[in-house]
């Protein structure tokens, strides 16, 4: 893996639920600072790959992987990695807004304080950069010490998503992070995903095609745990190379 814009990489990646293969021979690259969707039909192995990249799946007693995930040229299932660090680096925003039953402010520090960092003005300036990066400053500043759980479905997604930026992550996977927001919310969602792409690499699970469209750089597109082609979003979406992802993308199937 020589090209230096590749952040985050898998190479012959297999992936087993005890004897249900799941995944199968995924090789895909992920450039910096780039945003790159994964698409495909529901049970399609996309949310599991994604989270093969942060290691979630490894809470699954009976999973195991096969093949390479890179990061930075890291193999990150070596046994020498910690995973704690790796979950740093590699934050997830999941599907569901899933804010802790603390403080707005609270909610934002908790990886700080995980991560070892007790000194209060530093906590203090990271806490309000990444909700300013979260897009969410104004509706919350003068709110932080009330429960995060009276905020809005939309508001309670950009807290999330403003502590994982905290500890100050590389790469930032998303698992359908609108899927449960309006279309309002789902706007102010993409819109931060443009910003955030400025300083991070990003990786998106979406059901939407529309959505895949709209925010990403790059498409994948899986199908029973195949990848199944990926290319520049536009060039997929307009002239796809194989029939399948063309069925799939003009609601043939799926």
């Amino acid at each position: 893996m020589s090209d230096n814009n590749i952040k985050m990489a898998s190479e012959h990646l297999d992936f087993y639920y005890g004897d249900f293969k799941a995944l199968h021979d995924v090789s895909l690259q992920f450039r910096k600072k780039q945003v790159t969707a994964l698409i495909g039909p529901s049970g399609c192995g996309k949310s599991t790959y994604l989270r093969c990249l942060n290691r979630m799946n490894d809470l699954i007693p009976i999973s195991r992987v096969e093949g390479k995930i890179l990061l930075e040229g890291e193999d990150i299932y070596n046994t020498s990695w910690d995973v704690v660090s790796l979950r740093r680096r590699v934050g997830m925003v999941f599907q569901k807004p899933n804010p802790f039953p603390k403080t707005i402010f609270e909610n934002v520090a908790y990886g700080l304080r995980v991560n070892g960092i007790r000194d209060k003005s530093e906590i203090e300036k990271r806490v309000t950069e990444s909700i300013q990066q979260a897009a969410l400053w104004d509706e919350v500043k003068d709110r932080l010490q009330e429960s995060a759980l009276g905020l809005s479905g939309g508001q309670q997604q950009r807290l999330c998503i403003a502590r994982a930026l905290a500890v100050e992550p590389e790469v930032v996977l998303m698992d359908e992070p609108a899927s449960a927001l309006d279309p309002i919310a789902t706007q102010k969602i993409e819109e931060l995903i443009h910003e955030l792409k400025q300083q991070y690499t990003i990786i998106i699970v979406t059901h939407s095609m529309q959505q895949a469209a709209r925010v990403s750089d790059k498409t994948a597109f899986f199908y029973i745990g195949k990848l199944i082609e990926v290319g520049d979003t536009d060039t997929l979406f307009t002239r796809p190379r194989l029939k399948q992802t063309e069925d799939y993308i003009t609601g043939r199937f799926g």
